[in-house]
């Protein structure tokens, strides 16, 4: 029902916006106007198709509930004395069975009577969200038509309401940016009270096993997160060994060195990495280059386990290649001619013009392709899962099991989860933690790039 209104609201709308810009134009024939034809036709279709998609919006956030409280005081006595859980129960029962889900049934007899009410009122809000919506957008659409005059400033309330849809959406992301970090914060003060916070910042330890008995083993469990940390790290530490100097090379012979067929064929052809899924990249990692990873070190004399930090990070580093070339790329290409044209006639080679003037004329650019690639590799979960293991240990060698901070988050929400205990609210303070960590990575690289750009403005 609400795909056949909206689509009904959204041909209103287009029919509002022709039939408006044509008397537009037959005004205009017989003398100027104040706004152009099409600002007419826009302002009518918004007037139909805002509101009456408004009121659609509002009709199905609340009508689940007032639905629901109306089936509820049909319900026989003993539906109260049930328990909120019990009564959760049976209302999702008879939703079901209003639904007319196949297999379900019930015992109780009010069970059947309240699903035919939730259908008699089903129908009943469906007809009037109907009638409301359509008539609404219909006289909508007949008074902002009668506002197509040859001195209306359409144009101006045109640009008035998408103003005001761009500051909505400004004003949506910094609310959600404020809700996930308040989210975090709530969750995390929960858990250190739990847990010291001296604990998990300098804990050497990392086992969030909550028993659920007594005389289980590690019933106290253990947080703290400096294995999980340096996981982390070490990970990112390979992945941008690897993605960095062959993704910075990379750009600079496409921007600096390649045929222009060239380019167009090997550019593409490389940013298709960023494309393919992560956990293809953890079967790789998986079930190709870990078994390799530990072959090469047996040849050699080496103890490699068989998941390790190594294997991931050359995987993840792989991956995140496309992110520092293309960016790259695209930061050398912005670089004045002129700065190029100088440098050469002043006698310099071309490696001498990447190396003294392109390249720290392009610095902030490539410092904001690093943090992004540095960023991606913190943030990835399913290859260091599936290459590097779920084991917090605290090393420096990557020939050895590793997890991470996202991984251990994974691990902690995974399953029916009671958001009282400090397995799970640990994932929150994780979260925490790796928010001001990359939080601090943004202000350095800011300053860098502040920095560099004073000098080459």
């Amino acid at each position: 029902m609400t795909v056949y209104l909206v689509t009904a609201v959204l041909l209103f709308s287009f029919g509002g916006f022709f039939s408006a810009r044509r008397k537009a134009h037959a005004l205009r024939a017989s003398g100027p106007i104040h706004s152009l034809p099409q600002y007419h036709g826009i302002r009518v279709a918004l007037w139909c198709a805002v509101p009456a998609l408004l009121i659609l919006l509002a009709w199905t956030a609340f009508e689940p509930r007032v639905i629901e409280l109306l089936v509820r005081s049909y319900l026989p006595p003993e539906f109260a004395n049930l328990s909120e859980a019990e009564a959760n129960l049976v209302m999702m029962e008879i939703r079901s069975l209003a639904a007319g889900t196949f297999g379900i049934s019930s015992d109780q007899a009010y069970v059947e009577d309240a699903a035919e009410v939730f259908r008699s009122f089903q129908k009943i809000s469906d007809y009037a969200m109907t009638v409301s919506v359509m008539s609404f957008a219909i006289v909508a659409l007949l008074w902002a038509r009668t506002g197509v005059l040859r001195r209306y400033r359409a144009r101006q309330s045109v640009e008035r309401s998408f103003n005001v849809f761009i500051f909505l959406s400004s004003l949506i992301a910094i609310l959600t940016t404020f809700a996930i970090v308040l989210s975090l914060l709530f969750e995390s003060f929960k858990f250190f009270e739990l847990v010291p916070l001296t604990d998990f910042l300098f804990g050497l330890d990392w086992n969030p096993q909550i028993a659920i008995r007594e005389d289980q083993g590690a019933s106290s469990g253990a947080f703290g997160a400096i294995p999980v940390f340096a996981g982390t790290f070490l990970i990112a530490l390979v992945a941008m060994l690897v993605a960095g100097p062959i993704g910075l090379a990379s750009a600079i012979y496409f921007a600096e060195y390649a045929h222009p067929q060239v380019r167009n064929f090997a550019k593409p052809a490389l940013e298709l990495l960023a494309g393919i899924p992560t956990v293809v990249y953890g079967f790789f990692a998986a079930l190709t280059v870990a078994p390799l990873v530990r072959d090469l070190g047996i040849a050699i004399g080496l103890e490699v386990q068989a998941r390790s930090a190594l294997a991931a990070g050359v995987v993840m580093g792989v991956m995140i290649i496309p992110f520092i070339s293309s960016l790259a790329d695209d930061v050398i290409n912005a670089v004045p001619e002129s700065l190029r044209e100088g440098s050469y006639a002043m006698g310099a080679t071309q490696s001498e013009t990447i190396k003294q003037v392109i390249i720290p004329a392009a610095l902030p650019g490539i410092v904001g392709a690093f943090l992004l690639a540095i960023s991606r590799a913190i943030g990835e979960t399913m290859i260091v899962a599936m290459a590097a293991g779920l084991n917090a240990n605290l090393t420096a060698n990557p020939l050895e099991n590793v997890t991470t901070v996202t991984v251990q988050i994974v691990v902690a929400l995974i399953g029916d989860q009671e958001f009282d205990d400090p397995k799970t609210l640990s994932a929150f303070a994780l979260g925490l933690a790796l928010f001001v960590i990359t939080l601090i990575l943004n202000v350095i690289a800011l300053t860098i790039v502040k920095r560099y750009r004073e000098q080459y403005e």
